[in-house]
């Protein structure tokens, strides 16, 4: 039992000192292009993330892991870059051409929102999914 507990807390502290893991998947139902994402702060929050990602689309879902991250607040953002010219595509009216999701899935009219996108990471390892 006291054996179990001193791993338990190596795991810990070994997962503290690298940071934690945020594993985000997309289900997709095209194939097209690719899925581009961007782990954020409040402070990069619609900016230019803190980490960014890109997966293919494989067996119908596009899946990457944001590792090293701090505990502390974050949101996720994606979109399906379907022509691959790595960036998001606009109507002049300024509306996407191109299907776009955050993390906790509240998607209203409008832009994203940071108190809606938010979530807490603590010492565990995240598994999110989000839906565009």
């Amino acid at each position: 039992m006291l054996l179990g507990a001193i791993q338990s807390a190596f795991a810990q502290q070994e997962s503290a000192a690298t940071g934690i893991s945020i594993t985000v998947t997309v289900p997709m139902q095209s194939t097209e292009g690719k899925v581009i994402f961007g782990l954020h702060n409040e402070a990069t929050f619609m900016k230019a993330p803190l980490q960014g990602q890109i997966s293919q689309i494989v067996d119908g879902k596009a899946t990457v892991t944001f590792s090293g991250v701090a505990p502390g607040t974050y949101a996720v953002m994606c979109f399906h870059d379907r022509n691959n010219d790595d960036q998001m595509n606009f109507q002049a009216n300024g509306m996407p051409l191109e299907d776009y999701g955050v993390s906790n899935n509240n998607m209203a009219m409008g832009p994203p929102s940071w108190s809606d996108a938010k979530f807490e990471v603590g010492t565990q390892d995240l598994e999110l999914e989000i839906r565009m």
